[in-house]
């Protein structure tokens, strides 16, 4: 909704700021053989943020940061104090959350932090415990 076309930010000053939990496409069981030397970064959280900013051919930092819940908080702060501090001109900053496998969802079950409903209920006295999505989220500062 900026109004910027991405192919217009290559070559530019943009940095990079998202917040990834881990990946757990290591726990599906595929077959990765096929996949040559790409399974070590495919499955790696670390390296989204490069590669958003290699695809748009941005110049400025890349940064992938991981924790937990409050990641793509801490990477919109990342992003606001680079370009406070001048590391960049603009910033690319969000977040995402891919869910490829059931794990997440057992491990808590099995400590009893998943809400009967699903639902999350943030900040409120009826807080039963997590409701987890999928998503992604990016802003242009």
């Amino acid at each position: 909704r900026a109004g910027i076309r991405p192919d217009k930010l290559n070559g530019t000053d943009t940095g990079v700021y998202l917040g990834t939990m881990s990946s757990d496409y290591g726990d599906l069981g595929a077959d990765l053989d096929g996949l040559d030397g790409y399974v070590s970064t495919g499955k790696a959280s670390s390296v989204v943020s490069g590669r958003v900013s290699y695809t748009l051919g941005l110049q400025g930092p890349a940064v992938t940061v991981d924790t937990a819940c409050s990641s793509s908080l801490v990477a919109l702060h990342l992003a606001i104090q680079a370009l406070r501090q001048g590391e960049c001109e603009q910033a690319l900053a969000g977040g995402v959350t891919v869910m490829s496998a059931p794990s997440l969802f057992v491990e808590f079950s099995r400590l009893k932090g998943m809400a009967g409903d699903g639902r999350c209920k943030s900040f409120s006295a009826d807080a039963d415990g997590a409701g987890w999505a999928e998503g992604v989220g990016v802003l242009l500062l």
